[in-house]
């Protein structure tokens, strides 16, 4: 099925759960990710959306995450956004910040006191 849906472009559609996601695949000929079964961890989320996300990848890709208003659907949203938040604020993508540091700096982080 996922060779179809890279090679055979009347394959549109390639409907997947968000577990199924994380299994390793590769799905570059895919323009869209679409979200509707949120996941209480933020990071199979993520996983689920970076299997369009590889090398090889052509296209521009937009995500998209369908929530139900008034449902517990808001609140595991609500439940995410502050995982994230609280990730961005402990590890950030792409830091710089240590290597910004002077050699005394550095030696202070590192040393014991």
């Amino acid at each position: 099925m996922v060779e179809r849906f890279q090679n055979d472009r009347t394959e549109r559609i390639f409907l997947l759960s968000l577990k199924a996601g994380g299994t390793g695949l590769n799905l570059t000929a895919a323009n869209n990710v679409i979200h509707f079964d949120l996941w209480w961890n933020p990071a199979v989320e993520a996983q689920a959306t970076d299997r369009a996300y590889r090398i090889g990848q052509q296209h521009n890709v937009q995500v998209h995450r369908l929530i139900t208003r008034a449902t517990f659907e808001e609140r595991i949203n609500d439940m995410i956004q502050s995982k994230r938040n609280l990730a961005e604020l402990t590890v950030e993508v792409g830091e710089k910040w240590i290597g910004h540091l002077s050699n005394a700096e550095l030696k202070d982080v590192f040393s014991l006191r």
